[in-house]
């Protein structure tokens, strides 16, 4: 998997109307269905990161986002973004020799 250093930033609009800039971390399918890890910028760099997980929707030839509030399924995928990342982190072994 080739790694994208660029940071694509998305700004979706709050409750209140205001614009939140999240950063996105991994696109990734579930059930067939695609979904996305976003994290708010102003806490990329704190130590207990919150995600947010948003449902990828066609809707007229379009991708929107929706916000995903079902609890046991935002428990899913959140367990799905966990072993995702820890794929990506784990280095490759070598197994060439003991």
């Amino acid at each position: 998997m080739e790694q994208n250093d660029e940071i694509m930033e998305i700004t979706l609009i709050g409750d209140d109307g205001a614009p939140i800039i999240f950063e996105h971390i991994i696109t990734f399918m579930y059930e067939d269905e695609r979904y996305m890890a976003l994290a708010p910028a102003d806490s990329v760099n704190e130590e207990e990161e919150e995600i947010v997980f948003m449902h990828i929707v066609k809707s007229g030839g379009e991708d929107t986002l929706e916000p995903v509030e079902n609890e046991v399924l935002l428990d899913e995928l959140f367990e799905v973004f966990c072993e995702l990342m820890d794929e990506d982190e784990e280095p490759e072994e070598d197994d060439g020799g003991e």
